[in-house]
């Protein structure tokens, strides 16, 4: 005969099915699936380049690397975050000759517009970044901007509430780290592509540009050859075909554009290379959305896009550097040690200016999927 009551036996039987119940509660459920993700792009932007092997695009990736864009607790003091430099309205600049980090520090350079950077091997006025990937963190530990060093940033994130589970669901691990933080930026910064301008529209057949217009795209797209009475405004030759942005291959895509004389130029390039011949040479931004993006230049020192036209035209400054694709351009015969001009007509600049204007995206700068997510 048992040593137990038949009741006792049943009690014990009772609380080990309740703590095998209790286990079977504790057993986490699967992450939800994250569906990798294609560029949505114009079929006419390049499409072989692909994302980075190791970052592909996912769809929770590119929402945290959103959230961490405009996340303020990336600065030191908590008041900026990368949108603050790079406003949407604004085609992800922010108006300003030099942008303003925390505690009232100036920058040195014009905040460059994030449109179209998946088309983009170089970053930075200088390209110091070769990746995307680089170039998201470098802001956050920089002293004129965010001025955080990266592993207090990986620590915020790692003690707030919400982001540990946000990271795990996009990389499967809640262990925050740099890298990690460096691909959701780059994942977010890849999707905002501008494909939908009147330029685009034009490409597409959907409507006619306006004579000025179309005169204008004629010009900025055409090397002028005096010898032969070809007219252009030689903007094509250094911001190319339907992204308008520099040569991605390898470092073509610097150029001495002539603002200054030998004893002022800027190192640029040559900051990165070290090479003599790459000083004052800059990345050759897109010139999408650049009707919105002013100031101009690495230096915003030109505030309209006639100032900027004015230089090309009239005040080329000679230097030791200065780009040979500047330097052959003239829509009359070049006589040696003559100043280099385009000598563009007005109403040739005036046309200029009317086809820069039909770059502007009004999607880009309104599509909710680029806002901010915490307004």
């Amino acid at each position: 005969m048992s040593r137990y009551p038949i009741t006792h036996s049943i009690g014990i039987i009772m609380i080990c099915m309740s703590i095998w119940a209790c286990k079977e509660e504790l057993v986490e459920e699967p992450l939800p699936e994250n569906t990798e993700i294609e560029l949505q792009h114009p079929d006419y932007f390049p499409n072989n380049i692909a994302s980075p092997s190791d970052n592909p695009l996912t769809e929770k990736g590119v929402a945290l690397g959103r959230m961490l864009f405009y996340e303020k607790q990336l600065s030191l003091d908590g008041s900026i975050s990368c949108a603050s430099c790079h406003q949407q309205s604004k085609a992800f600049t922010d108006g300003e000759q030099f942008s303003t980090g925390v505690n009232g520090t100036i920058g040195v350079k014009n905040a460059m517009s994030l449109a179209n950077l998946h088309w983009t091997s170089r970053f930075f006025w200088d390209g110091r970044a070769e990746s995307l990937e680089d170039q998201a963190l470098q802001p956050i530990s920089d002293p004129t901007e965010m001025n955080l060093p990266i592993e207090e940033a990986v620590e915020r994130l790692q003690n707030d509430p919400d982001y540990p589970a946000r990271f795990e669901a996009a990389f499967g691990t809640d262990q925050i780290s740099a890298d990690m933080v460096s691909k959701a930026l780059a994942q977010f910064m890849r999707t905002l592509v501008s494909g939908n301008s009147r330029f685009d529209q034009w490409i597409k057949e959907e409507i006619v540009l306006t004579d000025i217009e179309q005169l204008g795209m004629e010009l900025f797209f055409t090397h002028p050859e005096a010898s032969i009475a070809l007219r252009g405004g030689n903007c094509g030759d250094c911001h190319l075909g339907f992204l308008t942005s520099g040569d991605r291959n390898d470092l073509l895509g610097f150029h001495n554009n002539g603002l200054d004389s030998d004893e002022n130029l800027d190192s640029g390039l040559e900051a990165v290379t070290g090479k003599s011949e790459d000083k004052g040479k800059f990345k050759a931004p897109t010139l999408r959305n650049i009707a919105l993006t002013a100031p101009y230049m690495h230096d915003g020192r030109f505030n309209t896009l006639e100032e900027v036209l004015d230089h090309y035209n009239d005040h080329v400054e000679s230097n030791a550097t200065l780009d040979i694709l500047i330097l052959e351009a003239s829509n009359e015969i070049i006589t040696p040690g003559e100043p280099v001009k385009l000598h563009l007509t007005s109403q040739e600049k005036e046309a200029i200016i009317a086809f820069l204007h039909t770059l502007t995206d009004e999607t880009f700068i309104t599509d909710p999927a680029f806002s901010d997510p915490f307004n």
